[in-house]
């Protein structure tokens, strides 16, 4: 088996499970001074394909964007659905869940990952306003320690839910 090249470009994305999103982000931004942050709800019509082992599926998740440098931070909620992330607070709690690594190619590295013997357990798409944008989520917990997500960024973005702290 060759090296997968899903780490040439580094971790560009960190994923922490958190209970209440709104506290989260007024914490992040009270003792660290991390903001702004976006907030989106990643859920049907925005995302038209969702799976969850392999199987349509129907979730519901929020969640808000913001950096550490040149790192994204991602706080995610789990509202409602069979999730990885429902999975995961159940068997660990709230906590860092994921590394988020950006693929130019969606269909191809998802190719490599299963040529490799890597499932996809969860994913999504459609999350941009022209339809693209796709996250999978690999199953790589006992192997590496960490869930590893392949996100394809969509080329625009809606705009956020809201912004906090509020823009003036």
């Amino acid at each position: 088996m060759k090296p997968l090249p899903f780490l040439n470009n580094g971790v560009t994305q960190v994923a922490i499970l958190v209970p209440d999103l709104d506290r989260a982000v007024e914490n992040y931004y009270t003792y660290f001074g991390i903001g702004p942050w976006h907030f989106y709800t990643y859920a049907r019509p925005v995302l038209s394909h969702m799976a969850y082992y392999g199987k349509p599926a129907d979730f519901k998740m929020r969640i808000a964007l913001s950096y550490l440098g040149d790192t994204r931070i991602e706080l995610i909620e789990a509202v409602e659905g069979d999730t990885i992330y429902a999975d995961f607070i159940r068997d660990h709690g709230y906590g860092p869940h994921h590394y988020g690594l950006v693929v130019e190619n969606m269909h191809s590295a998802i190719a490599e990952a299963e040529a490799s013997g890597l499932q996809v357990i969860m994913e999504g798409s459609g999350f941009g306003p022209d339809g693209d944008g796709h996250f999978a989520y690999l199953d790589t917990e006992e192997k590496l320690g960490v869930i590893l997500e392949l996100i394809e960024r969509p080329k625009r973005r809606f705009p956020p839910e809201k912004i906090y702290p509020p823009q003036e």
